[in-house]
C-alpha cells in the first residue's frame, strides 16, 4: 500500500510503508521519512478523536455511529495487518487489557485527546458512565 487514499467521506486508508507516496489531495499528510510509529503518533496528536481500524470493521462502524449520535465525527484510519503493530498499546488501567493475555494492538482503537481509550467496550463504558461527553468537550471535539 502506498501513501494515503480516501476510501469514503470519513475513512482514510493510511499507507505506512516506506514506498514513494502517490500524489493525493487529502488533508492528512504523510512523510515517507517517518517511521510507522512516528506517523501514527503524529496523527493521534493532530486529531482530537481518531479511530484506527481494519478495513470493513463492524466494531469501528459502531464506534463511528455512537460518536456521530453525540455529534462527533472522528478521523478514521484503516490499517493493514502489518501496520497494526505500530499502534501504541492501551494503558495498563484500560479495560482493553486483560492480565491473562499479552497486550495486543487489535483495532479498532480510539484515541481521544491523544490518549488511548481502547476498543469498543471501553468507548461504550465511557459513554454509559457519563464520562465520554465531558472528555469530548475537554478536547474540543464537541
Amino acid at each position: 500500500m502506498q501513501g494515503l487514499r480516501r476510501c469514503s467521506n470519513d475513512v482514510v486508508h493510511l499507507g505506512l510503508s516506506t514506498s514513494p507516496p502517490t500524489p493525493n489531495p487529502s488533508s492528512l499528510s504523510i512523510d515517507v521519512a517517518e517511521s510507522a510509529e512516528t506517523r501514527i503518533r503524529r496523527l493521534i496528536s493532530e486529531h482530537p478523536v481518531i479511530i484506527f481500524s481494519r478495513t470493513s470493521c463492524c466494531m469501528c462502524h459502531v464506534m463511528k455511529k455512537l460518536l456521530a449520535t453525540i455529534g462527533v465525527h472522528p478521523t478514521v484510519i484503516e490499517l493493514d495487518d502489518d501496520e497494526i503493530a505500530a499502534l501504541p498499546c492501551p494503558p495498563p488501567s484500560s479495560s482493553a487489557v486483560n492480565d491473562d493475555k499479552p497486550r495486543n494492538n487489535i483495532p479498532p482503537s480510539v484515541f481521544i485527546g491523544g490518549t488511548c481509550v481502547g476498543g469498543l467496550e471501553s468507548l461504550v463504558a465511557l459513554h454509559l458512565t457519563g464520562h465520554l461527553v465531558p472528555k469530548l468537550v475537554e478536547v474540543g471535539a464537541l
